[in-house]
């Protein structure tokens, strides 16, 4: 699967934990704790796994 850039909209994120679950080399959580890229880049997938859509995919 091919990494895109990615970013997550921190006021959105609740913390489930889908992201960071599915891709853990892509995702963690913030020591503020909404889920953040590591990189900056993951799976174009990613923002599927993510139930309130706070993960958002560059084209």
């Amino acid at each position: 699967m091919a990494k895109k850039r990615v970013k997550i909209d921190a006021s959105v994120c609740i913390m489930c934990g889908a992201c960071v679950g599915s891709y853990p080399e892509d995702f963690q959580f913030s020591d503020e704790g909404p889920a953040t890229p590591i990189t900056g880049e993951a799976d174009e997938d990613a923002a599927s796994v993510c139930p309130v859509g706070a993960i958002s995919v560059e084209e």
